[in-house]
């Protein structure tokens, strides 16, 4: 019995290790990686003065293009304005030339209404002295 006792002791601390030892890997986790990402700094290429000059035209074409292409989307916009109001204005004198053309109807009725009712008058008197004749009248009257 001392043997089977000492033995029991020797494999429960046997196993006690074991599993300690076991539970220490798990905490710890698996084998930690590292990514190395190296970061280079390259020099900057050697521009020759014409391949600046270049650059330096190209920046200025599309600046250029930039305010052509605003100013061609305001110029719409303004042609879009003027000619809605030319359209209100030529609605406008529409109505205008058609009411005028009704009065100029009713003046030609009444005109010859007129000339209807003083045809029916006798004439005026001859005697009666013109315009020219009362000038005629007065001047030589001042003289």
């Amino acid at each position: 019995m001392g043997i089977n006792k000492k033995l029991l002791v020797v494999v429960t601390g046997l196993i006690i290790c074991i599993a300690a030892v076991w539970i220490c890997e798990s905490i710890q986790g698996e084998e930690t990686k590292y990514e190395v990402r190296p970061q280079i700094e390259t020099i900057p290429e050697y521009k020759t003065d014409a391949a600046r000059a270049i650059d330096a035209y190209e920046r200025l074409m599309d600046r250029y293009m930039n305010i052509i292409e605003t100013n061609l989307a305001r110029s719409n916009n303004d042609i879009k304005n003027v000619s809605q109001s030319l359209n209100s204005i030529t609605e406008k004198l529409a109505s205008i030339n058609a009411k005028l053309t009704e009065l100029s109807a009713r003046m030609t009725s009444i005109e010859k209404k007129l000339s209807a009712e003083q045809s029916k008058e006798p004439p005026a008197e001859k005697n009666c002295p013109t315009a020219k004749q009362k000038k005629d009248e007065k001047a030589s009257s001042q003289q």
